[in-house]
């Protein structure tokens, strides 16, 4: 099967935001249903790709009585792994309100927001927060902390500027009750 969006995870989640996609060299991943990731044995992948021959699991017609589909959902609601799941259920909502087109266009203007974050911001070990705050905050707040930070850092070294915006980000989660980090499975 030829995937038409290669950068959506079968499971919902956006490739684009994944700290993965975003690394340098042969660690870098294409996406979900790259060739790397096909290969590496995702059950996701295996079920809904390589058998059904669909795109997503919510395509299948046994996603809602699907164990595996269904645990999950669950663990996706208090936990992630090396990538944020916060996020998932809302992806797959949008994408079932709005359409996959719709969905894409608002991964690349969280990706082009990431991107900035990246080359303007880090100083080498602030990538998956940045990619959690990408998925987790609303464009327009990722938007103007980003201003702020360009603002209130100019004149310094990266790993200052990646302070600021650090700061910056933390205080809008904090009004928010979001979490930027890893929620851990224990």
């Amino acid at each position: 099967m030829q995937a038409k969006y290669p950068e959506i995870g079968v499971c919902g989640l956006s490739c684009r935001l994944c700290p993965s996609y975003h690394a340098g060299g042969k660690s870098r991943c294409g996406g979900c249903k790259s060739a790397y990731r096909m290969a590496a044995g995702c059950p996701f992948i295996t079920c809904a790709v390589k058998r059904k021959g669909i795109e997503f699991c919510w395509q299948c017609e046994e996603h809602e009585a699907c164990d595996k589909w269904r645990a999950h959902i669950e663990f996706s609601r208090k936990h992630d792994t090396f990538v944020c799941y916060q996020k998932l259920e809302a992806n797959i909502a949008f994408i079932q309100q709005n359409g996959v087109k719709a969905f894409v266009k608002a991964q690349r203007t969280r990706e082009q927001l990431l991107r900035q974050m990246l080359q303007g911001f880090n100083e080498g070990r602030s990538k998956t927060y940045f990619s959690i705050a990408a998925t987790v905050l609303e464009v327009e707040e990722l938007k103007a902390a980003l201003t702020q930070a360009k603002r209130e850092s100019a004149r310094l070294e990266v790993k200052d500027k990646s302070k600021v915006l650090h700061s910056i980000l933390d205080e809008i989660a904090k009004r928010k009750h979001d979490c930027l980090s890893l929620r851990k499975y224990r």
